[in-house]
């Protein structure tokens, strides 16, 4: 079963990134504008926040594979639109660029609900004991989907858009067909709660265990200052002067590391002192997005991203292990749901401060200035969030907040 649900990972961020690459080509290459490219990031975001707010309610009152297949086959359909779009059934950019906003803002509707119930099915397709090597595998698997869609989306960028569009809706459909393979899970909270208290009691959780809030806030704003996915068309058509495969490489350096450290993590797992290594490597995340933000070498700023993807990866790990380990099994997906309030949606709303701070200040000043503010966050957390520099992730030792 947790075969099927690496594949279900794999397969579908393979195609969102590979399509989420195409896509922030194909706007900056229809308009030129940094500011409407980063504009795709808010359309993604405002959903993904909003209904965070509901759907891990309903992920925790429903059965979690199916959820998961009726999000896949709404990504199926968004992919299929996206394809005929891109078939050249109308030359006029405005209406382009309104269905791509439309398509991408449903994409962050779907996202909203298929990231808590993915988390929490995998919580329960494992035993407590394997959690953190599960988490590990698992975020394995979406950072190879991750380095190879990018890959992929700047090799058939060269072919053409519907291309592109076309093989990240088969890809989707693969991954359909992975959780059509998972059976049916029990449903843990199957007494029915008014919606606000359901809501209140996630966010209470989240709120109350300090340990859960500081990795949430450390990685959310850490992401939204240092992220400069958003402005890489930028540098890689003025800056550095690379076509669509440069461009393609670009997208994948940040998962080419991650994967680097997710196989070292597998063999040398993260037992002593994990919260000053979270708190080091996203540190690091930020001194090396601002050498990639003066860097005018393709290799440095290739080297730069793939050394900040393997910081973010020890980050991930262990925010999903302290996740996993902290989180009673009856409030999984509302738990989730905050996480994807805090941390998902991040990289969406940091493609919008990068999008706009890059047409006010410049697109280098922009990107300095984000890593810089990475650098002032993980200063304060070390003050702020005393729990998290004693954390154990062992799960017979854990020790809830109060």
């Amino acid at each position: 079963m947790f075969r099927n649900f690496l594949a279900v990972r794999f397969f579908i961020i393979l195609a969102l990134n590979m399509q989420s690459t195409i896509i922030y080509w194909w706007v900056y290459h229809l308009t030129n504008d940094v500011s409407l490219v980063g504009v795709l990031g808010l359309c993604e975001a405002i959903p993904a926040i909003g209904c965070s707010l509901f759907s891990g309610h309903f992920v925790d009152q429903r059965e979690k594979k199916q959820m998961i297949a009726v999000c896949l086959v709404g990504y199926l359909l968004l992919s299929s639109m996206f394809t005929v779009l891109a078939w050249h059934v109308t030359d006029s950019v405005s209406i382009i660029m309104r269905l791509v906003y439309f398509g991408v803002f449903a994409g962050g509707v779907l996202r909203a609900f298929l990231s808590p119930a993915s988390f929490a099915i995998m919580g329960m397709l494992l035993p407590r004991n394997e959690y953190a090597n599960g988490t590990t595998w698992s975020s394995t698997a979406w950072q190879i989907g991750a380095v190879v869609g990018p890959l992929l989306g700047g090799f058939i960028l060269a072919f053409g858009v519907e291309i592109g569009m076309l093989t990240t809706a088969i890809l989707v459909l693969i991954s359909l067909v992975a959780i059509l393979r998972i059976p049916v899970q029990a449903i843990i909270q199957k007494e029915k709660e008014p919606i606000l208290k359901s809501l209140r009691e996630g966010l209470r959780f989240v709120f109350k265990t300090q340990v859960i809030l500081a990795a949430l806030s450390l990685d959310m704003f850490a992401v939204l200052f240092g992220g400069a996915v958003a402005l890489l068309p930028a540098y890689a058509k003025d800056i550095l002067h690379v076509g669509v495969i440069g461009f393609g490489w670009l997208r994948a350096a940040p998962g080419i590391g991650s994967v680097i450290t997710l196989g070292i993590l597998s063999f040398l797992p993260l037992k002593t002192k994990p919260g000053y290594k979270l708190m080091i490597c996203i540190a690091g995340f930020g001194a090396v997005t601002i050498i990639f933000g003066i860097s005018t070498s393709f290799i440095l700023s290739f080297a730069m991203l793939l050394i900040g993807g393997m910081f973010d990866a020890v980050s991930v790990v262990i925010r999903s292990t302290i996740l996993q380990i902290y989180t009673p099994d009856a409030v999984r997906g509302r738990v989730a749901a905050v996480n994807t309030m805090f941390v998902s949606s991040s990289n969406e709303l940091g493609a919008v401060e990068s999008g706009y701070t890059a047409k006010w200040m410049g697109t280098v000043p922009a990107v300095i200035f984000g890593g810089c503010m990475t650098l002032v966050v993980v200063g304060v957390t070390y003050f702020a969030a005393p729990m998290l520099r004693v954390l154990n992730l062992s799960d017979d030792k854990k020790e809830k907040e109060e």
